[in-house]
Order: C-alpha cells, then structure tokens, then sequence
C-alpha cells in the first residue's frame, strides 16, 4: 500500500483528507512542517506523496518544499500542494520548488481522489520505467563486458598468431626467437618516447601497443628466400641482395593472405610493418623508396628497432657491436637515413633501452 504525508496545521483538513483516502493509501498527519521533515527523516523514501498546506505557522508549505528539494527527498516523493489561493505566482512557486500538483480548499472528495489517484498511477509508472531502465541498463553493462573479454580473447590470439608466425621466421632464419621479442619491446620504448616528445600527433599508446604486437612479422617474407641466399654466412653478392631485398614486398603480400586471422587494425599495421620496414626517410629505400612521412609510422619505429638489434646481435655474418657504439652509428646516420623524430625518440629512449637490453639478454 503506497504511503502518504498529509501536512496541515489544521487538524480537521488532516481528518478530511484521510477520510478520503483511506482505506486505499496508509495515511501518516504532521501538524506543521518541521514535524513534516522529521517525519520524512526518519522515513526516507517510504512516502510516494506528500500532501501540503502552503500557510502554516512557523515553517510554511515553501520553506518545507525548499528543504525537500535540499535534502533531495523529491527524487522519491512528489508533492501535491493543498491551497485556498487561486493566484498564479502561488502555484508558480511551488512547481519551480518542485509541487508536482494542486489541490484546492475546499475539499472536493472525487477532485482529491482523482488527483491523489492519477498522480500515484503516475509515480508507479515512472517506477516501473526506472526499474526497467535499470534492468535494460544492467543486462548492456552486462553485454559490454562480455564484448570487452571478446575484444581482450582476440587481442590475445592476434598477438600469439603473430609472435607464432615471426618465430617461424626467426627459427629458418637460424636466429634465436629473442630478435622478436628484442624488436618488439625496443619498438615499444621508442614509441612511447616518441609520444611524449611529440603530442601534437595525436598517436596513443594503444596505437604504439598494436604496432609493437605487430612487429614480429616484419621479416616474414624472408620465409620465400631461398637458403642458399637466406643462410649464407658471408657478403651477398649484387644480385643475391637484390633477392633479399625481396622479401618486404612479398611479405606485404603474404600479410595480405592472411588478413583474415585479425581485425583490420592488426592486418593493416602488420602490412605497413612488412612492406615498408625497409625504407628510409631519404627515399633510398625499398621496396617502394617512400620518403619523408610518406613511411607509415608503424614501418618507421619497427625500422629503427630492427636496425639497432641487429647490431648489437651477433649474426653468422658479423660480430655484435657494443650497445654504445650501435646507439652512435644510429645517430651518426651510418644505418641508413631516419626521421628527425624517430631519431629523437630513439636518443630519448637510450637509458631505457640499455635497462631493456640486460634484462633480454
């Protein structure tokens, strides 16, 4: 049974109004309106209604209304005002303090119950409503965090199908699988220097993550390079470099393939990674001698992180530089030509760099 305040310091308008209204609400009366706020204190949220007389003693029907509207109880409780006044700055008043309706003195027993009645079907209906917002609101919330756990499950099998495949690179490269994990965490460091030094780009850190979960596949179109080239121990002639020099193009279309097994961001990056990790901010690249920011930003960190691993690794080809003199032949420009930006990101990156280095090492 729905509960309501009747407020009036006249004894005989209480009795009345729970006259009406009983037997079909549970009526509590409050002679003035601190006995009213009391009430509702220590009632909170119980009262769907509240009827009140605008002219009491001491604290009146406005001052009342004021201090609900305060203490927030008309979130849960409307008001029906109880006036014998017809003036129209009256009922102003009290709709901006919050009344919901009027009820007009005398009383008019069907006009109460009507009012009562319609204003109480109201609030039930709004009730209702709430109560199925909430539902729906819970069961998407619900939905969403099931889609975020599908998104995280994908991110995972897009990152383990990834390091899978550049591994199998690294194994027929006869390289240890470390170069991958090397790469990819030097792409990251670089990356997250690179967007503290430049903001305006706009490039997050969850766009420098996919790029370094992508980069293990820079090298997988060595996978088409034949043995006696891929492996060979010393110097490429001429014409076995201009093979080598193949396997970015033919991994871009491998990537291509195989686009299906991730989401278009993952597919995209891993392309621009494949195809263009070898070209070079002066236009001496290959395969495409892209030039300046024409070269993807994902190509151009992965780049630099490959580069650098490669010299501080040792190869069946060469002997590992030292990590101080690598970081001085990237900067001194004799690994091929970098962007500016890069650059700096790699020269702010160095300390953190070495930290990395020791620990994968």
């Amino acid at each position: 049974m729905e509960k309501i305040l009747v407020v009036d310091d006249v004894a005989i308008n209480r009795l009345i109004l729970e006259d009406i209204l009983t037997p079909t609400y549970e009526i509590t009366q409050a002679g003035d309106g601190i006995e009213a706020l009391n009430i509702l204190k220590e009632h909170e949220g119980e009262f769907t209604l509240v009827l009140l007389d605008l002219k009491m003693p001491g604290m009146d029907g406005f001052e009342v209304l004021s201090e609900m509207k305060k203490r927030k109880y008309l979130k849960n409780t409307s008001v029906i005002v109880i006036t014998a006044e017809e003036s129209n700055e009256i009922e102003n008043q009290s709709l901006l303090l919050g009344a919901s309706d009027f009820i007009k003195k005398p009383f008019n027993e069907a006009t109460v119950k009507n009012r009562v009645d319609n204003m109480a079907h109201l609030i039930a209906y709004r009730k209702s409503l709430e109560a199925k917002v909430a539902e729906q609101t819970s069961l998407l919330q619900a939905q969403y965090n099931t889609l975020l756990e599908q998104s995280e499950k994908i991110k995972q099998n897009n990152s383990r199908i990834i390091d899978v495949l550049g591994t199998v690179v690294e194994y027929r490269n006869l390289e240890s699988g470390e170069h991958i994990k090397r790469v990819k965490t030097f792409t990251r460091i670089i990356g997250l220097e690179f967007i503290k030094a430049y903001p305006e780009t706009n490039v997050t850190a969850e766009q420098i993550e996919k790029i370094a979960a992508a980069s293990p596949l820079h090298d997988i179109g060595k996978t088409a390079i034949p043995d006696a080239i891929l492996l060979k121990p010393g110097r490429l002639s001429v014409e076995e470099f201009e093979v080598m020099k193949t396997h970015s193009a033919i991994g871009g279309e491998l990537i291509k393939q195989i686009s299906d097994a991730w989401d278009e961001d993952y597919g995209n990056l891993c392309y621009e990674i494949a195809r263009h990790h070898h070209e070079r901010y002066d236009g001496r690249g290959y395969p495409d001698g892209l030039k300046g920011e024409d070269i993807p930003l994902s190509a151009q960190l992965v780049s630099i992180a490959d580069v650098f691993d490669a010299l501080i690794s040792e190869r069946v080809y060469k002997k590992a530089f030292s990590f101080e003199k690598a970081c001085h032949m990237i900067l001194n420009g004799e690994c091929g030509a970098f962007s500016p930006r890069i650059l700096t990101s790699f020269s702010n990156a160095i300390k953190k760099l070495e930290e990395a280095n020791k620990t994968l090492k």
